[in-house]
């Protein structure tokens, strides 16, 4: 890429930043959009203050609204949408941190070291390679520059890292304590539940095992059940009264002369759908009453349960230890929260979430093979160069004066992202099947499986095909070769690849650590290479210990800080329970959690809550309740 194409992507992507910043302005002061600007406001029916006129400063962009947002303090941040949602913003805030840093010793260090990094008889005809390391000749004593910015750029980043993880650390305690009335911090999921043979249930298995053993602190239990037929029926009922509603509100909306008179031109139409419909109906609640029962349930049951216990601290100790010599049945871990559960993964048995596992990944990495496709295509637009030989039509381009810095600087990359952005929502589909307990867990699985696709693909395939173009027979004929030819692909830096845009109290944030340390050594391991291959052995061999120490440094906070990140601890839970006993309100937790896991298809349903008391039926002789079909 040449200084033109940088200059004209960046004016492009500043443009469209500000024009969608103005729509953003305008976009909010609209009263018609409060609804998508405002939603939190109005659930909570605070009054929001738009003019009743028309003025001109409603469609005009305004900037204050910035400022506001900068004073926006984390407490706010954690009242208002938790703290998953402060951890993504302090992510954005290190980014910033350590951009900035970066940029500078980038600039003032790095740039004039690479520019004047070997004598060129002419400089007529910059290309940005001139700013790159590659402008260094081998074996410049330059390099240790670059040597000396690498080690203080990846022990800044490590340093802001361990910031980061001992302040969300401190964060996660106490947001656990803000939401001790939560019933999953009471809840343990167990799987993989014995079958009773003498009473030919689970159950029964799950209220003797932890009666027998946990005598003192188990309080009740809700086991799960196959309620894929329970699921299908609630829903056509719920469609059904849908239509019943509409036919008794069309006949109710006439006034009630007019209504005499459509009833009488169409009352025997009207009569037959509503009682056709009607009885639809009663021959479902019927059917989902018989469904309920509990005879018929026995015969659905799961070898899934939630099991409430009397204080968190019996809860952590539970879901934290083993409860049978044999460890693949009675597992335990801490339940999600009850919205958070996936009930549709439940249902999958325990002893083949592995093949689910490797299902994904397969799927994963054959995603990962195939977008290669695209990557490529974008390389070679970024190369115009090489298109010009294969697609001498291209040339037409320069006819046009900053057309072709427009379609090598912007077009790749406008290409790119626009594939990019379709490959979270395909891999979030793949986490699904994964067989998670709790939806967090598979967006967790997705955003793992989109970094190593992006690190796999818009990294090593963008480098590699970038000059896959013009030497894959090299490649093919030389295999060794390809690391070194990896390392000198980097610089022709990485430019035409742009930044890809990519809540559980913070549990989202050992992941971010973990990505974030990833990048650090792959940096390192590039320039392990980019020494070597600009012959300078002993700066490769000096990045080695710094590549140890990132790793030992990961290794540390694996033991320092993972463990609170995953487990409830006892100390923090025995803080709570005292807490709640202190202010009286255990024993109404408990029961909130005791209830609070109802599978949907046991949960009351009502479809019509003011058919019958707003409007009139057309058949007020065939009146049938329809407000809620659970028994």
């Amino acid at each position: 890429m040449n200084p033109e194409s940088l200059v004209a992507s960046a004016a492009i992507n500043i443009g469209l930043a500000l024009v969608l910043l103005s729509l953003f302005s305008i976009l909010k002061k609209q009263p018609s959009n409060a609804d998508v600007y405002y939603a939190r406001r109005l659930s909570k029916n605070h009054l929001l203050n738009f003019d009743s006129y028309f003025t001109l400063r409603r469609y005009l962009p305004t900037v204050s609204w910035i400022s506001r947002a900068f004073r926006v303090t984390e407490d706010e941040i954690i009242d208002a949408a938790g703290l998953d949602a402060l951890v993504v913003i302090r992510f954005f805030k290190f980014g910033i941190k350590f951009f900035v840093v970066c940029s500078v010793v980038g600039l003032l260090i790095l740039l004039p070291t690479n520019y004047d990094g070997q004598e060129r008889p002419s400089r007529t005809n910059h290309s940005m390679d001139s700013f790159a390391i590659s402008n260094i000749k081998s074996g410049s004593n330059r390099l240790w520059v670059h040597f000396s910015c690498l080690c203080f750029v990846s022990l800044y980043g490590l340093y802001l890292l361990y910031k980061e993880y001992k302040v969300i650390l401190a964060l996660r305690i106490q947001q656990l304590r803000r939401v001790r009335h939560r019933p999953e911090q009471f809840t343990v999921l167990v799987r993989e539940i014995p079958f009773c043979v003498e009473h030919k249930a689970r159950a029964c298995c799950v209220d003797h095992f932890f009666l027998k053993h946990l005598p003192f602190t188990y309080h009740s239990y809700q086991i799960l059940y196959d309620g894929k037929d329970l699921e299908e029926l609630l829903r056509q009922a719920k469609v059904i009264a849908k239509n019943i509603e509409d036919l008794s509100q069309g006949g109710a909306g006439v006034e009630k002369h007019k209504r005499e008179a459509s009833l009488l031109d169409q009352s025997e139409k009207d009569v037959a759908k509503l009682s056709l419909q009607q009885e639809k109906l009663e021959e479902l609640r019927l059917k989902i009453q018989q469904l309920q029962c509990e005879h018929m349930l026995k015969e659905k049951e799961l070898p899934v349960a939630f099991v409430t216990f009397k204080s968190r601290l019996d809860a952590a100790l539970v879901s934290q230890s083993q409860q049978h010599s044999h460890p693949l049945i009675w597992i335990t871990e801490m339940a999600p929260e009850p919205r958070d559960v996936s009930w549709r993964n439940l249902t999958i048995p325990y002893r083949i979430l592995p093949l689910c596992n490797l299902v994904v990944v397969l799927a994963a990495a054959f995603l990962t093979l195939f977008f290669a496709i695209p990557v490529t295509a974008v390389q070679g637009i970024a190369k115009f160069e090489k298109l010009k030989k294969w697609f001498p039509p291209a040339m037409a381009v320069q006819l046009i004066p900053g057309l072709r810095s427009i379609v090598t600087g912007y077009l790749p990359s406008f290409i790119l992202n626009g594939f990019i952005y379709l490959v979270p929502f395909a891999i979030l589909g793949m986490a699904k099947l994964a067989g998670c307990s709790s939806k967090s867990k598979e967006e967790i699985k997705a955003c793992n499986m989109v970094f190593y696709f992006l690190v796999g693909n818009v990294f090593f395939l963008s480098l590699i095909s970038g000059s896959l173009l013009d030497e894959i027979g090299e490649y093919l004929s030389h295999p060794r070769n390809i690391p070194a030819h990896l390392a000198s692909a980097v610089s022709a830096q990485i430019e035409d690849v742009y930044d890809t845009v990519y809540e559980t109290c913070g549990q989202y944030w050992p992941y971010i650590h973990h990505h974030i340390l990833v990048a650090v050594i792959l940096m390192q391991i590039t320039m392990i290479g980019l020494f070597g291959l600009k012959a300078k052995p002993a700066a490769s061999i000096s990045t080695i210990p710094l590549l140890i120490l990132t790793v030992l440094f990961n290794e540390y906070c694996k033991i320092r800080f993972l463990p609170t990140f995953y487990n409830y601890s006892i100390q923090n839970a025995k803080e709570n329970d005292d807490l709640d006993e202190k202010n009286n309100h255990l024993e109404i937790n408990i029961e909130n959690a005791s209830s609070a896991y109802c599978p949907p298809c046991l949960q009351p349903w009502n479809f019509m809550e003011s058919v019958s008391s707003s409007t009139d039926p057309l058949v007020s002789s065939q009146d049938l309740k329809i407000n809620d079909l659970s028994p």
